[in-house]
Protein backbone atom coordinates (compact mmCIF):
# COMPACT_ATOMS: atom_id res chain seq x y z
CA UNK A 1 0.00 0.00 0.00
CA UNK A 2 1.27 3.44 -0.94
CA UNK A 3 1.94 5.92 1.82
CA UNK A 4 -0.50 8.70 2.63
CA UNK A 5 0.20 11.96 0.82
CA UNK A 6 -1.18 15.44 0.19
CA UNK A 7 -3.54 14.24 -2.58
CA UNK A 8 -5.69 12.10 -0.27
CA UNK A 9 -9.43 12.63 -0.72
CA UNK A 10 -12.75 10.92 -0.15
CA UNK A 11 -13.99 9.35 3.05
CA UNK A 12 -11.66 7.78 5.59
CA UNK A 13 -14.05 6.20 8.06
CA UNK A 14 -13.05 6.30 11.72
CA UNK A 15 -13.70 2.71 12.74
CA UNK A 16 -15.22 1.55 15.98
CA UNK A 17 -13.48 -1.18 17.96
CA UNK A 18 -15.70 -4.28 18.19
CA UNK A 19 -15.86 -6.07 21.54
CA UNK A 20 -17.59 -9.25 22.62
CA UNK A 21 -20.30 -9.13 25.28
CA UNK A 22 -17.56 -9.96 27.78
CA UNK A 23 -15.46 -6.97 26.69
CA UNK A 24 -12.74 -8.80 24.74
CA UNK A 25 -11.64 -7.81 21.24
CA UNK A 26 -14.00 -9.42 18.72
CA UNK A 27 -11.68 -10.44 15.90
CA UNK A 28 -14.43 -11.87 13.68
CA UNK A 29 -16.39 -8.62 13.96
CA UNK A 30 -13.29 -6.68 12.94
CA UNK A 31 -13.41 -8.56 9.63
CA UNK A 32 -17.15 -7.93 9.26
CA UNK A 33 -16.69 -4.26 10.07
CA UNK A 34 -13.95 -3.78 7.49
CA UNK A 35 -16.06 -5.46 4.82
CA UNK A 36 -19.04 -3.28 5.77
CA UNK A 37 -17.12 -0.01 5.54
CA UNK A 38 -15.54 -0.93 2.21
CA UNK A 39 -18.89 -2.08 0.83
CA UNK A 40 -20.31 1.35 1.70
CA UNK A 41 -17.63 3.06 -0.36
CA UNK A 42 -14.95 4.11 2.13
CA UNK A 43 -11.80 5.27 0.37
CA UNK A 44 -9.73 4.75 3.52
CA UNK A 45 -9.99 3.66 7.14
CA UNK A 46 -8.68 5.29 10.30
CA UNK A 47 -8.16 3.12 13.36
CA UNK A 48 -7.38 3.90 17.01
CA UNK A 49 -9.23 7.19 16.85
CA UNK A 50 -10.76 8.95 19.84
CA UNK A 51 -14.20 7.54 19.00
CA UNK A 52 -12.65 4.12 18.48
CA UNK A 53 -12.07 3.56 22.22
CA UNK A 54 -8.31 3.58 21.63
CA UNK A 55 -7.52 4.72 25.20
CA UNK A 56 -9.31 1.61 26.52
CA UNK A 57 -6.99 -0.77 24.67
CA UNK A 58 -3.73 -2.14 25.96
CA UNK A 59 -0.65 -1.57 23.83
CA UNK A 60 -0.77 -5.19 22.69
CA UNK A 61 -4.50 -5.01 21.89
CA UNK A 62 -3.85 -1.90 19.79
CA UNK A 63 -1.28 -3.79 17.73
CA UNK A 64 -3.56 -6.83 17.37
CA UNK A 65 -6.45 -4.65 16.26
CA UNK A 66 -4.43 -2.74 13.66
CA UNK A 67 -2.89 -5.92 12.26
CA UNK A 68 -6.31 -7.54 11.91
CA UNK A 69 -7.71 -4.52 10.08
CA UNK A 70 -4.69 -4.37 7.77
CA UNK A 71 -4.92 -8.06 7.02
CA UNK A 72 -8.59 -7.80 6.11
CA UNK A 73 -8.13 -4.63 4.06
CA UNK A 74 -5.33 -6.40 2.17
CA UNK A 75 -4.11 -3.22 0.50
CA UNK A 76 -7.47 -2.22 -0.99
CA UNK A 77 -7.55 1.18 0.74
CA UNK A 78 -5.12 3.20 2.88
CA UNK A 79 -5.28 2.71 6.64
CA UNK A 80 -4.28 5.49 9.03
CA UNK A 81 -3.60 4.74 12.70
CA UNK A 82 -3.93 7.13 15.60
CA UNK A 83 -0.72 7.16 17.63
CA UNK A 84 -1.38 10.07 19.99
CA UNK A 85 0.26 9.40 23.33
CA UNK A 86 1.23 11.17 26.52
CA UNK A 87 4.90 10.59 25.75
CA UNK A 88 7.00 10.45 22.62
CA UNK A 89 8.50 7.03 23.41
CA UNK A 90 5.06 5.39 23.33
CA UNK A 91 4.18 7.33 20.16
CA UNK A 92 7.36 6.18 18.44
CA UNK A 93 6.85 2.56 19.45
CA UNK A 94 3.24 2.38 18.21
CA UNK A 95 4.05 4.29 15.03
CA UNK A 96 6.93 1.98 14.19
CA UNK A 97 4.68 -1.02 14.79
CA UNK A 98 1.72 0.08 12.64
CA UNK A 99 3.89 1.41 9.82
CA UNK A 100 5.86 -1.82 9.83
CA UNK A 101 2.60 -3.74 9.51
CA UNK A 102 1.51 -1.72 6.48
CA UNK A 103 -0.33 1.40 7.64
CA UNK A 104 -0.30 4.30 5.18
CA UNK A 105 0.29 6.95 7.84
CA UNK A 106 -0.38 7.97 11.42
CA UNK A 107 -2.43 10.65 13.16
CA UNK A 108 -1.38 12.80 16.10
CA UNK A 109 -3.55 15.08 18.24
CA UNK A 110 -1.95 17.67 20.52
CA UNK A 111 -1.90 17.04 24.29
CA UNK A 112 -4.26 19.23 26.29
CA UNK A 113 -1.49 21.06 28.14
CA UNK A 114 -0.39 23.08 25.10
CA UNK A 115 -1.46 26.69 25.42
CA UNK A 116 0.70 28.97 23.26
CA UNK A 117 1.53 28.99 19.56
CA UNK A 118 5.20 28.40 20.35
CA UNK A 119 4.32 25.34 22.44
CA UNK A 120 2.22 23.91 19.60
CA UNK A 121 4.93 24.54 17.02
CA UNK A 122 7.57 22.97 19.25
CA UNK A 123 5.37 19.95 19.94
CA UNK A 124 4.78 19.15 16.28
CA UNK A 125 8.46 19.70 15.49
CA UNK A 126 9.20 16.95 18.01
CA UNK A 127 6.39 14.81 16.54
CA UNK A 128 7.96 15.06 13.07
CA UNK A 129 11.39 14.23 14.49
CA UNK A 130 10.03 11.32 16.55
CA UNK A 131 8.11 9.74 13.68
CA UNK A 132 10.88 10.26 11.14
CA UNK A 133 10.82 11.82 7.70
CA UNK A 134 9.50 8.65 6.03
CA UNK A 135 6.32 8.45 8.15
CA UNK A 136 3.53 10.73 6.87
CA UNK A 137 1.33 12.11 9.60
CA UNK A 138 -2.06 13.73 10.03
CA UNK A 139 -2.39 16.75 12.29
CA UNK A 140 -5.62 16.29 14.24
CA UNK A 141 -7.16 19.64 15.12
CA UNK A 142 -9.95 18.79 17.60
CA UNK A 143 -10.24 21.66 20.09
CA UNK A 144 -13.58 20.50 21.52
CA UNK A 145 -11.77 17.49 23.03
CA UNK A 146 -8.13 18.52 23.31
CA UNK A 147 -8.88 22.10 24.45
CA UNK A 148 -5.97 23.18 22.23
CA UNK A 149 -6.73 26.05 19.87
CA UNK A 150 -4.60 25.88 16.72
CA UNK A 151 -4.99 28.84 14.41
CA UNK A 152 -4.78 28.66 10.65
CA UNK A 153 -1.50 30.61 10.82
CA UNK A 154 0.05 28.00 13.14
CA UNK A 155 -1.17 25.12 10.97
CA UNK A 156 0.42 26.79 7.94
CA UNK A 157 3.74 27.09 9.81
CA UNK A 158 3.65 23.39 10.76
CA UNK A 159 2.84 22.39 7.18
CA UNK A 160 5.61 24.59 5.78
CA UNK A 161 8.21 23.31 8.24
CA UNK A 162 7.44 19.59 8.08
CA UNK A 163 6.96 17.86 4.71
CA UNK A 164 5.85 14.69 6.51
CA UNK A 165 2.69 16.51 7.67
CA UNK A 166 0.49 15.65 4.69
CA UNK A 167 -3.02 16.05 6.05
CA UNK A 168 -5.10 18.11 8.44
CA UNK A 169 -7.97 16.39 10.19
CA UNK A 170 -10.14 19.43 10.69
CA UNK A 171 -12.51 19.10 13.65
CA UNK A 172 -13.12 22.62 14.72
CA UNK A 173 -16.78 23.50 15.40
CA UNK A 174 -17.32 24.31 12.62
CA UNK A 175 -14.19 26.32 11.81
CA UNK A 176 -15.29 27.06 8.27
CA UNK A 177 -13.24 30.25 8.15
CA UNK A 178 -10.14 28.21 9.04
CA UNK A 179 -10.62 25.97 5.99
CA UNK A 180 -11.10 29.05 3.80
CA UNK A 181 -7.91 30.61 5.17
CA UNK A 182 -5.88 27.46 4.60
CA UNK A 183 -7.11 27.10 1.05
CA UNK A 184 -6.52 30.78 0.31
CA UNK A 185 -2.92 30.34 1.49
CA UNK A 186 -2.31 27.34 -0.76
CA UNK A 187 -3.96 29.13 -3.70
CA UNK A 188 -1.39 31.88 -3.19
CA UNK A 189 1.52 29.48 -3.49
CA UNK A 190 1.72 27.89 -0.05
CA UNK A 191 2.09 24.16 0.35
CA UNK A 192 -1.27 22.42 -0.10
CA UNK A 193 -2.12 19.45 2.12
CA UNK A 194 -5.21 17.28 2.22
CA UNK A 195 -8.00 18.47 4.52
CA UNK A 196 -10.44 15.85 5.75
CA UNK A 197 -13.12 16.87 8.23
CA UNK A 198 -14.56 15.31 11.37
CA UNK A 199 -17.35 15.92 13.88
CA UNK A 200 -19.49 13.14 12.44
CA UNK A 201 -19.81 15.06 9.19
CA UNK A 202 -22.14 17.59 10.83
CA UNK A 203 -20.93 20.40 8.55
CA UNK A 204 -19.78 18.29 5.61
CA UNK A 205 -21.53 20.09 2.70
CA UNK A 206 -20.34 23.50 3.87
CA UNK A 207 -16.82 22.21 4.56
CA UNK A 208 -16.60 20.73 1.07
CA UNK A 209 -17.66 24.06 -0.39
CA UNK A 210 -14.85 25.75 1.57
CA UNK A 211 -12.26 23.43 0.03
CA UNK A 212 -12.14 20.28 2.18
CA UNK A 213 -11.14 17.13 0.29
CA UNK A 214 -13.52 14.81 2.12
CA UNK A 215 -14.20 13.44 5.57
CA UNK A 216 -12.33 11.49 8.21
CA UNK A 217 -14.93 10.68 10.81
CA UNK A 218 -17.46 8.10 11.89
CA UNK A 219 -21.20 7.66 11.49
CA UNK A 220 -23.39 4.56 11.55
CA UNK A 221 -24.27 5.29 7.91
CA UNK A 222 -20.88 5.95 6.28
CA UNK A 223 -22.54 5.91 2.87
CA UNK A 224 -23.98 9.32 3.74
CA UNK A 225 -20.52 10.85 3.75
CA UNK A 226 -19.49 8.93 0.64
CA UNK A 227 -22.57 9.95 -1.34
CA UNK A 228 -22.40 13.58 -0.21
CA UNK A 229 -18.73 13.79 -1.16
CA UNK A 230 -19.33 12.17 -4.56
CA UNK A 231 -22.28 14.43 -5.36
CA UNK A 232 -20.35 17.53 -4.35
CA UNK A 233 -17.29 16.46 -6.36
CA UNK A 234 -19.55 16.00 -9.39
CA UNK A 235 -20.80 19.57 -9.03
CA UNK A 236 -24.21 18.45 -7.74
CA UNK A 237 -24.12 20.69 -4.69
CA UNK A 238 -27.88 20.78 -4.11
CA UNK A 239 -28.03 17.00 -4.38
CA UNK A 240 -25.24 16.79 -1.80
CA UNK A 241 -27.27 18.97 0.57
CA UNK A 242 -30.45 16.96 -0.03
CA UNK A 243 -28.68 13.72 0.84
CA UNK A 244 -27.08 15.26 3.90
CA UNK A 245 -30.43 16.62 5.08
CA UNK A 246 -31.98 13.15 4.95
CA UNK A 247 -29.40 11.78 7.41
CA UNK A 248 -29.03 14.89 9.56
CA UNK A 249 -31.54 14.03 12.33
CA UNK A 250 -29.77 10.75 13.11
CA UNK A 251 -26.32 12.29 12.68
CA UNK A 252 -27.32 15.01 15.14
CA UNK A 253 -28.66 12.44 17.61
CA UNK A 254 -25.41 10.50 17.39
CA UNK A 255 -23.44 13.59 18.43
CA UNK A 256 -24.72 13.50 22.01
CA UNK A 257 -21.84 13.76 24.51
CA UNK A 258 -21.46 10.56 26.50
CA UNK A 259 -23.91 8.54 24.40
CA UNK A 260 -22.72 9.10 20.85
CA UNK A 261 -20.56 5.99 20.55
CA UNK A 262 -23.22 3.81 22.17
CA UNK A 263 -25.71 5.08 19.58
CA UNK A 264 -23.28 4.44 16.74
CA UNK A 265 -22.45 0.94 17.91
CA UNK A 266 -26.13 0.08 18.45
CA UNK A 267 -26.90 1.09 14.88
CA UNK A 268 -23.86 -0.67 13.43
CA UNK A 269 -24.86 -3.87 15.24
CA UNK A 270 -28.42 -3.46 13.94
CA UNK A 271 -27.00 -3.17 10.43
CA UNK A 272 -24.89 -6.30 10.88
CA UNK A 273 -21.51 -4.56 10.77
CA UNK A 274 -20.53 -5.85 14.22
CA UNK A 275 -21.91 -8.65 16.36
CA UNK A 276 -22.32 -6.66 19.57
CA UNK A 277 -22.88 -3.02 20.50
CA UNK A 278 -20.77 -3.49 23.64
CA UNK A 279 -18.59 -0.60 24.78
CA UNK A 280 -15.62 -1.32 26.99
CA UNK A 281 -16.05 0.32 30.39
CA UNK A 282 -16.40 3.15 31.09
CA UNK A 283 -19.01 3.86 28.47
CA UNK A 284 -22.53 5.14 28.05
CA UNK A 285 -25.55 2.84 28.06
CA UNK A 286 -28.75 3.32 26.07
CA UNK A 287 -32.16 3.28 27.70
CA UNK A 288 -35.28 1.81 26.09
CA UNK A 289 -36.36 5.36 25.31
CA UNK A 290 -33.03 6.09 23.61
CA UNK A 291 -33.44 3.00 21.45
CA UNK A 292 -37.00 3.99 20.55
CA UNK A 293 -35.68 7.39 19.44
CA UNK A 294 -33.04 5.76 17.26
CA UNK A 295 -35.52 3.39 15.65
CA UNK A 296 -37.88 6.27 14.86
CA UNK A 297 -35.08 8.32 13.34
CA UNK A 298 -33.91 5.38 11.19
CA UNK A 299 -37.46 4.79 9.92
CA UNK A 300 -37.89 8.47 9.05
CA UNK A 301 -34.49 8.51 7.38
CA UNK A 302 -35.37 5.52 5.21
CA UNK A 303 -38.63 7.15 4.13
CA UNK A 304 -36.90 10.39 3.22
CA UNK A 305 -34.20 8.62 1.21
CA UNK A 306 -36.87 6.86 -0.83
CA UNK A 307 -38.56 10.21 -1.48
CA UNK A 308 -35.44 11.91 -2.84
CA UNK A 309 -34.28 8.82 -4.76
Amino acid sequence: MALLDETAEGVYVITVTPFTEAGALDLDSIDRMVDFYLDKGATGLTVLGMMGEAPKLTAEESRIFVRRVLKRVDGRVPVVAGVSASGFAAMAELSESVMGDGAAGVMVAPPSNLRTDDQILSYYATVAETLGAKTPFVLQDFPLVTQVQISAAVILKIVAAHPSCVMLKHEDWPGLAKISALRAASDQGGRRVSILVGNGGMFLPEELSRGADGAMTGFAYPEMMVDVWKAHAAGQVERAHDLFDAYLPLARYEQQPGLGLAIRKYTLAKRGAIASATLRKPGGALSKTDIADIERLIARQERRLKEIG
